[in-house]
């Protein structure tokens, strides 16, 4: 299941895509917009600007803005910031990978190779979806 974290990440990025001028945006602005705790949004802008993904300016005029485009930010670098891997079991994760304390031989297990189907599915999706396709999708 997607966190809320990673839904409100999500959201307040196509917020600041979505925004005709480059000008920074308010917190606040953004919280109001898409219904936020201003707090926990604080929390998760803070770590998508430490991920490269925004900028801020402080004072009058201030707030967070795009450092790249839309169309050039991946919806599985974001997922992977905010919510880690996109492996739903760590034996199969490609960037967190750890083997599972259970299972004795990971070519035998039924459910190894049922979740590397999954992984390869949403991975397919998420890695060929940009911030661009998701506000355009609207």
């Amino acid at each position: 299941m997607l966190s809320r974290k990673t839904k409100y990440g999500l959201k307040a990025l196509s917020y600041l895509a979505r925004c005709e001028e480059d000008a920074p945006v308010q917190i606040s602005v953004i919280s109001t917009a898409e219904n936020i705790s201003l707090k926990f949004l604080e929390s998760i802008l803070l770590t998508l600007r430490k991920a490269g993904f925004l900028g801020s300016k402080k004072g009058k005029g201030g707030g967070y803005y795009l450092l790249k485009e839309a169309k050039d930010i991946s919806i599985a670098e974001v997922y992977r910031v905010l919510e880690g891997p996109i492996a739903l079991v760590p034996c199969v994760s490609l960037n967190f990978y750890e083997k599972c304390d259970d299972c004795p031989d990971e070519d035998k297990c039924s459910v190894h190779g049922l979740m590397i189907q999954v992984r390869d599915s949403n991975l397919r999706i998420l890695e060929n979806t940009s911030l661009e396709d998701l506000i355009n999708k609207i």
